[in-house]
């Protein structure tokens, strides 16, 4: 599997057919059995746990279906929640928080927590955290899955934004084929293999 700068790419499949393994690889959560992998030009099965979780912190955002806000954190506050490992001030932080909601139009729910929050907004929100590190790439796992259609097209809609205006590379894993076929590239997993 290819994966482009500035691509969006969808991966569909039945359950069980391997597609969120094939998420936790790309995501540098899991290592495969066998193989290779390339991200941003360094194989990255050479590197060490701490390499790991620095490039993962830095080059990966990622996207669930269920949002995994922090209760007791504001909007503002979970979106940053990336940036606390890294050596930046809780002042500028909190700039690229209401910053990263504006993107995603939410600045005016910032200092709401998620239980205040509609589906749509806290998948927004999502949306926002993974993308405040500038992540060389997206990976967003059933993101519409806990969605109704309309707000399901809503955050479809936001990611075609960010791909074709920002340019960020997004993989969208997903059964759902009509999310599928807004994505320039759909590929199929079959029994843990692509086609």
């Amino acid at each position: 599997l290819d994966v482009e700068k500035g691509e969006l790419l969808a991966v569909t499949g039945s359950s069980g057919s391997g597609k969120s393994t094939l998420m936790s690889i790309m995501g540098l959560l899991d290592k495969p059995t066998r193989g290779r992998y390339w991200l941003d030009n360094k194989e990255v099965l050479r590197c060490s746990d701490d390499e790991l979780a620095t490039m993962r912190n830095r080059k990966i955002g990622f996207v669930f279906q269920s949002f995994y806000l922090l209760q007791r954190l504001t909007a503002a506050e979970n979106v940053g929640c990336p940036l606390r490992y890294n050596k930046i001030s809780l002042r500028k932080i909190h700039r690229r928080s209401l910053a990263m909601l504006e993107k995603v139009g939410l600045a005016d729910r910032a200092s709401h927590r998620p239980d205040e929050l509609s589906g749509g907004q806290q998948q927004r929100v999502a949306i926002a955290r993974a993308l405040i590190g500038k992540p060389a790439i997206v990976l967003a796992d059933e993101p519409t899955g806990a969605l109704d259609s309309h707000v399901s097209q809503e955050i479809m809609d936001l990611f075609i934004s960010l791909n074709q205006k920002e340019g960020v590379t997004i993989i969208i894993i997903t059964h759902d084929q009509s999310i599928a076929k807004q994505c320039s590239r759909v590929m199929t997993m079959e029994d843990g293999v692509l086609k």
